[in-house]
């Protein structure tokens, strides 16, 4: 079983807090996204859980076992960063064998599995070629071949998608999940990208200033954010907060009905995005944003009708929801 249990998880340096009090139950099998803005811990986590930096309180399972004072390369997980680090005077087959090189395994042995890995990865026509000779997507496949040939029991995933244009991120979100589903192995993944993270997770932590924010399905992250940092972080375009009286109200850009209702706003100004619109609005003094379907006739100064469908409440002071 390679199911990953973080108890009271604590980091500091010297007197800097980094990670607070971390309790997470990541199940065989799951694909957990770790989420937040730079700076908020989650790469300090990934490397408390691979071993590249020491744990100052708390407790880290995998599998069961205590992994506090286990060595990295004891811990049977590999990692793929967001730098592909590929050897550039060695080719496909051999950056993709040699972690298996090391463990002195046999050729017949390493051969097999970097052939089985390279057909999973669709690598089969590349292992002759040198990673100068690869795209940006070519060689994220090569990385992450060179974690998945130690059969490890988790995968821990630094930013591995950031270094690729916006068209090939898509391209491999998509990689990445089929992976997942072959495999059927324990993925964590890191990344500030909210978008990925909705895309791929099973489940998601938000952190924020080494503090878990909410844990849980993407749905459940959308549909009920547990406070005003996970309501404006989860969510593109992010949710609207605005301030009354005695608590702030959240709404969707989705869920602003534009020509209907009882509230006025005016146009300040409408972004086409080909089938849908964003719309910004001035309402009563406060930036609104809506995202309704195209077409949109509507424009700058105008004054409009508008209704909010779902909305959300959230404590004026702590942020927490109401």
């Amino acid at each position: 079983m390679a199911n990953v249990s973080l108890s009271a998880l604590e980091k500091s340096y010297d007197d800097t807090q980094v990670l607070t009090g971390i309790d997470l139950e990541i199940v065989d099998g799951e694909y957990l996204v770790l989420v937040g803005p730079s700076g908020c811990g989650k790469s300090t986590l990934l490397r408390c859980i691979a071993g590249l930096e020491t744990i100052t309180g708390g407790t880290l399972e995998i599998g069961g076992q205590r992994m506090n004072d286990v060595a990295p390369q004891d811990r049977n997980i590999a990692m793929v960063f967001q730098s592909y680090a590929l050897y550039p005077h060695m080719s496909v087959r051999r950056n993709l064998g040699f972690p298996l090189e090391i463990r002195k395994q046999s050729q017949e042995e390493i051969g097999e599995a970097v052939a089985k890995v390279a057909k999973l990865l669709e690598l089969d026509a590349l292992l002759d070629r040198f990673p100068g000779q690869l795209s940006g997507g070519q060689r994220q496949r090569v990385a992450m071949g060179r974690a998945m040939v130690r059969d490890p029991a988790v995968f821990l995933f630094d930013e591995p998608l950031s270094n690729l244009d916006a068209a090939l991120r898509g391209h491999m979100r998509a990689e990445l999940k089929r992976l997942h589903r072959r495999l059927g192995s324990t993925f964590i993944h890191v990344t500030h990208d909210q978008v990925e993270a909705l895309t791929l997770a099973d489940r998601i932590m938000v952190l924020n200033e080494g503090v878990v924010q909410q844990v849980g399905t993407p749905r459940d992250l959308f549909d009920r954010p547990a406070n005003t940092f996970v309501a404006g972080f989860i969510g593109s375009p992010a949710m609207n907060l605005l301030e009354q009286e005695d608590h702030t109200l959240g709404v969707r850009p989705t869920d602003i009905r534009l020509g209907e209702g009882e509230k006025r706003a005016k146009v300040d100004l409408v972004e086409s995005l080909g089938a849908e619109a964003l719309v910004h609005l001035d309402f009563n003094g406060s930036a609104l944003l809506a995202q309704v379907p195209e077409p949109v006739s509507l424009e700058a100064g105008a004054e409009i009708a508008l209704g909010f469908g779902t909305t959300h409440r959230f404590d004026k002071v702590s942020g927490q929801r109401l």
